[in-house]
């Protein structure tokens, strides 16, 4: 049909544009009953063209939809770190999720303190920033707040930290539905074994991790300057096993992350195996949201988001 006749009868757009939606829509749920998994996607995915201005953090659910094809995002606090509280600005977001059948999974918590601080005060002060964050996620409709365990001293007092600050925001979120799960997000948290170990510790059914694939670097060298970009560029001088540390967290996974950074000829991830990890994430009886974390630089934001949800697919259903 010509674009002068849709033109000049815009219910015949109107039309088409339902019937391709119904068709699309249908589509996509049958991909997504072939997978063992749900897909959704991390906006950091997206922090250059965000932090750039180029993306507004409001548009970011349709974006992923339109875009994607992806129903289920995870925020970012640092692109709405003044509005935890703006019932007006949680509204809105809010209201664009609902209006376009979009689930607001979790969102990811940064820059809030230490978790596993050696001082007390600081710690309490850390444990409750994160209170307004759990509050948010519960007016979302978010199931979850990925916080980070991290902390100065040796690997026992940090985790012996960590462990009562998670007990204690895990008792807060508990009664607005909301789990806290623990991302392996560098220093020791990196370390599967030691993670798991503050897990066992914690205890509670709301308690949890977010396994990330791409995130087991334990050590880095110092970055040349300050920066984001800078400190994701350092050199890993130490890092643990991927296979491992996931296998290992898994068994307290309310999420996991797939991150990923470059592809192959044939759609594979070029420094991570992608079908291993999945047959783990399988044998683990993990059903819930494996969220895209595109952080390479050959592709762009939206080249990379959509190889990763290809290949997720494609071992997902190879895998079912």
């Amino acid at each position: 049909m010509g674009a002068a006749v849709i033109a000049a009868y815009p219910f015949v757009h109107s039309l088409l544009s339902c019937r391709g939606s119904r068709a699309k829509k249908g589509q996509e749920a049958e991909e997504n009953d072939a997978l063992f998994f749900k897909i959704s996607l991390a906006e950091w995915s997206l922090n250059r063209a965000i932090f750039g201005g180029q993306l507004d953090h409001l548009d970011f659910p349709l974006y992923a939809k339109e875009n994607f094809g992806i129903n289920a995002v995870e925020y970012v606090n640092q692109f709405f770190m003044d509005k935890a509280t703006d019932q007006t600005y949680l509204g809105d977001m809010k209201s664009r999720c609902d209006d376009n059948g979009i689930t607001s999974v979790l969102i990811m918590c940064d820059l809030e303190g230490d978790l596993g601080d050696a001082d007390a005060t600081k710690r309490k002060q850390a444990v409750e920033n994160h209170y307004k964050w759990v509050e948010a996620a519960q007016f979302l409709g978010c199931h979850a707040i990925r916080v980070n365990a991290a902390g100065h001293g040796s690997a026992e007092d940090v985790a012996r930290y960590a462990a009562g600050s998670l007990t204690a925001l895990a008792t807060f979120a508990r009664d607005y539905g909301i789990a806290v799960i623990v991302e392996n997000h560098g220093g020791y948290s990196s370390d599967g074994k030691w993670l798991s170990q503050v897990m066992r510790e914690v205890d509670l059914p709301n308690c949890g991790t977010l396994p990330d694939i791409g995130n087991f670097c334990i050590k880095r060298s110092e970055p040349v300057e300050q920066t984001l970009e800078a400190y994701l560029n350092a050199e890993c001088l130490e890092e643990y096993d991927r296979y491992q540390g996931t296998a290992e967290l898994l068994p307290f996974a309310k999420g996991v992350s797939a991150k990923t950074y470059d592809f192959d000829a044939d759609g594979n991830e070029t420094s991570i195996d992608y079908r291993r990890i999945l047959k783990s994430v399988k044998e683990a009886k993990f059903t819930g949201y494996v969220g895209i974390e595109y952080e390479g630089h050959r592709l762009s934001a939206n080249e990379g988001i959509l190889k990763t949800k290809t290949m997720l697919e494609q071992i997902g259903r190879s895998l079912t």
